[in-house]
């Protein structure tokens, strides 16, 4: 069951030309609704005057994909806590 109305990511961030967003879907798995995040990166570039996307990179954009990426992993999976909320199983 994903969600159609949700037309925005929620989030996205940019290193130079490359770009990341997370989408956020729903799910039934096994008969219950469960969320998923999906991760999707392009990159911009000129053709003539106008602004294109493609989801080739050069050589040059892997180490901006693996820093987004790493903030992205960040961002889905570290979690802070607050004093003596913490819980050691997560």
């Amino acid at each position: 069951m994903e969600d159609k109305d949700n037309k925005n990511p929620m989030r996205v961030q940019q290193c130079g030309p490359v770009k990341v967003a997370i989408w956020l879907d729903s799910r039934i798995v096994n008969g219950a609704v469960v969320e998923m995040h999906s991760i999707k990166f392009n990159r911009a570039y000129m053709d003539g005057d106008e602004w294109k996307h493609t989801y080739s990179f050069t050589v040059e954009d892997l180490p901006k994909i693996a820093v987004l990426a790493t903030e992205i992993y960040k961002f889905l999976r570290v979690r802070t806590f607050e004093n003596g909320s913490q819980d050691e199983s997560q």
